[in-house]
């Protein structure tokens, strides 16, 4: 069914007169009013659907809340892990600590929700047989694996007051894949065919680059000293400030395509969220060197990282029901293609 969809001379094209790909809503135009009184629509109003109904892309089989909240927890875990190597070579041994733990606790929590979402625990292992460079899929398996264990063996042994050389070994061995684990994500989202996130595809790891900076900053705000949380504040001022900028762009840089970042219920989660990382970020300017600033502040970006990720993982969901974000994007792309082609012949 879908050969004749994306074939450029087949069934697509049908979208403009087809009975199967367009309904009548029973609702004919009224005369115009003023100066178009005299003024008749001649066809009737139409609700564009695709053929049989169905949908033309399938909805991932990912589930909710499981992948979002390992899109949340991978980020600020993998953000903690850099603080915490950038703190302990400064010596700021409470910053340290706090990012340590948090880079442990969230990759090992990931890891969880990327199990339960899997449904059975060998097929994670199933996914380390064989790597595929070209593959996001297989390269990040491949950069969560030795994360979280370094980095949930550097916790572990911080608790445990152990090994002060392998804690140093360890969260640096963490540093080094952190990066990696905050952004890859959102290449691994923009790879797929879901139309709003292949359409984003040069924005989403800057968005997650910079929501896992927002939040892994955010964390290490509310928990450690002012005195010390210099770093924290900048990363996440910084991530802030990126996440905004490259969001903006998504919701308002593909046309259709970043529709559904406006409704419905993703909409209010990304509206939930940009209110939340532009005061958390705001708060941290004013009045981050203040213990309930810090706090606050912290507190806000962090959530405002979390309702992020749902809200870019519901709006990709969203743009896969209904198939004008699949058709209309195509239409447009060939017009483009045959103005060019024209273009090129007449010159």
């Amino acid at each position: 069914m879908t050969g004749g969809i994306t074939s450029p001379g087949a069934g697509w094209r049908q979208a403009d007169r087809g009975p199967a790909t367009q309904r009548s809503t029973g609702r004919k135009r009224r005369r115009g009013r003023g100066r178009h009184r005299g003024e008749l629509a001649m066809v009737d109003d139409v609700e564009f659907t695709s053929y049989y109904g169905r949908q033309i892309v399938k909805t991932p089989v990912w589930k909710s809340p499981d992948v979002p909240l390992y899109l949340f927890l991978g980020g600020a875990a993998g953000s903690s892990s850099i603080l915490a190597a950038l703190a302990d070579l400064t010596d700021r041994p409470a910053l340290t600590r706090v990012a340590r733990y948090t880079s442990g606790g969230g990759a090992i929590l990931s890891v969880v929700f990327l199990i339960h979402d899997l449904g059975r625990p060998e097929r994670f292992l199933h996914m380390l047989r064989v790597i595929k460079p070209t593959s996001p899929l297989s390269v990040g398996s491949y950069i969560l694996a030795p994360f979280s264990a370094a980095a949930g063996a550097t916790a572990a042994v911080e608790l445990l007051g152990w090994f002060p050389r392998l804690k140093r070994f360890g969260g640096a061995v963490a540093a080094v894949f952190g990066g990696p684990l905050a952004t890859y994500t959102g290449v691994l989202l923009a790879n797929t065919a879901v139309p709003s996130w292949h359409a984003a595809h040069t924005q989403l790891p800057y968005v997650f680059g910079g929501s896992a900076m927002a939040a892994g900053g955010g964390i290490a705000m509310a928990f450690t000293p002012v005195e010390e949380a210099g770093p924290a504040r900048k990363m996440a001022f910084a991530g802030a400030a990126i996440e905004l900028a490259a969001m903006h762009k998504v919701e308002n840089d593909h046309g259709i395509l970043s529709e559904p970042f406006h409704e419905g219920r993703p909409g209010a989660l990304m509206r939930a969220a940009q209110v939340c990382t532009a005061a958390g970020a705001t708060l941290t300017a004013v009045a981050g060197r203040r213990r309930w600033g810090a706090v606050a502040s912290g507190t806000l970006l962090a959530a405002g990282s979390l309702l992020t990720r749902f809200g870019v993982f519901e709006a990709g969901i969203a743009s896969t029901k209904d198939p004008k974000y699949v058709v209309i994007p195509q239409k447009e792309r060939l017009a483009a293609r045959q103005q060019e082609h024209a273009d090129t012949t007449t010159r």
